[in-house]
């Protein structure tokens, strides 16, 4: 690791300012996915500034909805009754991530900037494309298991790591931020960007910017909701698939539904196909499947990622017709 300087921010205006200046700076929260990459030498800011000591811990509701602290911990998040009973995705999502350890350190807005965990991203002896623009990606013919089918491009097929993110997408949050320029929201959809020609680009925030909150609108079938996630071991993994899913079933046919999947796509990927699909449909297994097919009509699997399409197909199809009350 290389050496660097630490200062703990005393408010927001003079950590952004910091950050925003000519050293390559960065904030520092949880740091359970930046450390972690500044000791592989991915990254090497020269400052960090230390933001856990700013009013961002708190969880509030608002006008039917609720609004998270950037710094909130994970595990206060999923600790939290409102968000048990209201958002279940969202708190099964927080739950299938990571181990007890990080989610007691990691906090809200760093876990919706963690990076890619693409081992050729990782493995700093190695080109990427995301790491530093124009070298190559080597994962197009080495190893890809677990990487992209949706929205990837020549540059880079490396997955966005979080679950908390598609839970996130599928309630369509607006994430609070400040900069230079002072405060504002975007929705969460516009947070993310796919990778195109710049991979290194993973969102679309200026530099300096800093996540403050985020913010969940009501959603009357919100507590019709569940993250199903799987992974290649029981302990804590990055999911090989996932889907976060909220229905609302009215004498069997569905009247709305959102769904966001993960580990398919650059970004956590929100299913609009398939919610468009279902909406006035029969609640029914076959229903569910059609709409998975249809979200998944355009995937572009490589060599040994092709296991992933009927996959997915498999984990929509399961969580929609638990969320509707069919029988296994």
């Amino acid at each position: 690791m290389r050496r660097f300087a630490y200062e703990r921010a005393a408010d927001t205006a003079g950590a952004i300012a910091t950050v925003s200046g000519s050293s390559p700076a960065a904030f520092l929260a949880g740091g359970t996915n930046l450390v972690d990459l500044m000791k592989l030498g991915v990254e090497a800011p020269e400052l960090l500034v230390d933001i856990t000591r700013l009013p961002l811990d708190r969880i509030e509701t608002t006008d039917g909805g609720v609004r998270i602290g950037a710094g909130v911990r994970n595990s206060d998040l999923v600790a939290d009754l409102v968000i048990r009973r209201q958002l279940p995705v969202l708190a099964r999502a927080v739950l299938a991530g990571a181990s007890g350890q990080l989610r007691n350190v990691a906090t809200v807005g760093g876990n919706l900037l963690q990076r890619t965990r693409c081992l050729y991203f990782q493995d700093v002896s190695k080109p990427c494309n995301k790491r530093m623009p124009g070298s190559g990606c080597p994962a197009m013919e080495g190893d890809h298991r677990n990487l992209a089918i949706l929205g990837g491009s020549p540059s880079c097929i490396a997955t966005h790591a979080s679950d908390m993110a598609v839970a996130l997408v599928a309630l369509d949050a607006i994430v609070h931020l400040e900069d230079s320029g002072g405060p504002r929201a975007v929705p969460i959809g516009e947070l993310y960007r796919l990778p195109g020609d710049e991979p290194h680009r993973d969102t679309t925030l200026p530099r300096g910017s800093l996540i403050t909150a985020v913010e969940i609108p009501p959603l009357g079938f919100s507590r019709r909701s569940t993250y199903r996630k799987v992974r290649d071991r029981a302990s804590y993994a990055f999911a090989v698939a996932s889907v976060a899913a909220a229905l609302d079933v009215h004498e069997g046919v569905v009247r709305d539904v959102r769904m966001a999947l993960g580990a398919v796509a650059p970004v956590p990927w929100r299913a609009h196909r398939a919610e468009d699909a279902l909406r006035g449909q029969p609640a029914t297994e076959a229903s569910f499947r059609r709409a998975a097919e249809a979200e998944l009509a355009d995937a572009r699997p490589r060599r040994d990622n092709g296991f992933k399409v009927p996959l997915m197909s498999n984990v929509i199809t399961r969580s929609l017709s638990d969320l509707a009350g069919l029988g296994p």
